[in-house]
């Protein structure tokens, strides 16, 4: 048995742990969407912060690399990945943006994104498409859903020989489903198509091991589940790729050639002048959530997967509604559908609707609902980190009947 499906040992394996900058007086269970930090990270960026702007020049001229390779040394031992396949971006989105606009494609070419996909990035593989008379081919997940072999027969499904690349999300946002990525990068290398994986909840919300996934192209957060500020992610790209990828803004670095920096580096670490500490503090995010239980990320992982689970038994076993799922699709998001009828029609990262604007003006609890064609009833998505705890999913259980009460006036 994996530290992650070890049962816990005792209540008290789910009291919220650490120091964080969130309100106090909140109830976030939306870690997924912008994460958190905790106040010891928030103090060394601002003591780097404050050693860049005494002496900004010679931050930039003498102190920058040195920094970012160490950074980046850190978080490849992190996510499993040699640090010359690593470059830092400002967020995922980014990422997938950097890789697209760098491809060339044929007119009829198809590029394959699932129906689960990250709205901005899903607007970003269209408009990449359309520049060049490609096909965005959906591959369409159901939802609910059991197994993870249902994915891979709706990604496979729609691969044809005119298939180039396909974008796969490895924790969808919308829906938190763990994607069997492994699995499928290799079935569709196998058939001569390339990947580009969105990972943006993935890094300190799974383990990774990035050489060995072996995608061409995999982007991913450090402000969401690693905790660090905003504006700190990296690209990884495969050494056979890394000639064609390019940063969405070219800076000094391209062209550049310093002894002992990769072009790949040189393009990515300079975009231009910006504030380069979100990227510098990943190192410190890692050893802080590490150190904060005694079986370190292991034990950060299985807890919070472990919350997320029993709060989703807990709230379905109340709605009587039925698991939409299964276990080995969860990682520390899962989906649950309430009593409410969902009368509201937004998008993904559009209006978020009444009921998660009610719940933070009337409660202070932050916790999203996610808008989905197919079921009738407001769906939840639930995060669960370590500053949660079982009974504030209760709260937001109560919280909801009242507001059902008022709405049926």
């Amino acid at each position: 048995m994996t530290p992650i499906d070890q049962p816990l040992r005792t209540p008290n394996d789910w009291s919220p742990i650490g120091d964080w900058c969130l309100d106090p007086n909140g109830v976030f269970l939306n870690h997924g969407s912008f994460g958190a930090m905790p106040r010891s990270v928030k103090e060394y960026q601002d003591a780097l912060r404050a050693r860049f702007v005494k002496a900004p020049a010679a931050f930039f001229d003498s102190v920058l690399d040195t920094e970012l390779d160490a950074a980046r040394a850190a978080l490849g031992e992190f996510v499993g990945a040699s640090p010359s396949a690593l470059a830092f971006v400002s967020n995922a989105t980014s990422g997938v943006n950097a890789v697209l606009r760098s491809l060339t494609f044929e007119p009829g070419d198809e590029v394959v994104v699932t129906n689960h996909g990250y709205a901005a990035c899903r607007n970003a593989l269209t408009f990449v498409a359309n520049r060049w008379g490609a096909r965005v081919v959906v591959a369409e997940i159901p939802f609910p859903i059991d197994t993870p072999g249902q994915v891979m027969d709706a990604v496979l499904g729609v691969v044809s020989s005119r298939t180039r690349l396909a974008l796969l999300d490895h924790i969808t946002s919308p829906t938190g489903l763990v994607l069997p990525v492994h699995a499928l990068v290799a079935a569709l290398e196998e058939r001569g198509v390339d990947s580009l994986v969105d990972g943006a909840h993935a890094p300190g919300q799974l383990a990774l091991d990035l050489d060995a996934l072996g995608a061409a192209y995999y982007t991913g957060n450090c402000h969401k589940w690693l905790c660090a500020p905003q504006g700190a992610a990296f690209l990884y790209v495969r050494p056979d790729r890394q000639a064609q990828v390019h940063p969405v803004s070219i800076g000094h670095g391209y062209g550049k050639h310093r002894v002992g920096r990769s072009k790949f580096w040189e393009s990515f670490d300079w975009p231009g002048t910006d504030d380069p500490t979100p990227w510098l503090t990943v190192p410190k995010c890692i050893e802080v959530l590490g150190q904060s239980m005694d079986s370190g990320w292991d034990g950060v992982l299985a807890r919070n997967r472990r919350l997320v689970l029993a709060a989703r038994e807990r709230l379905t076993e109340r709605y009587g509604t039925p698991i939409l799922a299964g276990d080995a699709l969860v990682g520390s998001m899962a989906c649950v559908e309430t009593d409410l009828i969902d009368s509201h029609q937004r998008t993904w990262h559009g209006d978020t609707g009444p009921i998660h604007e009610w719940l933070w003006a009337t409660h202070r609890i932050d916790a999203v609902t996610v808008p989905w064609a197919s079921r009738e009833r407001v769906v939840l998505r639930l995060s669960a980190f370590l500053y949660n705890d079982l009974e504030q999913y209760d709260r937001l259980a109560d919280a909801l009947a009242e507001y059902r009460v008022l709405t049926e006036r």
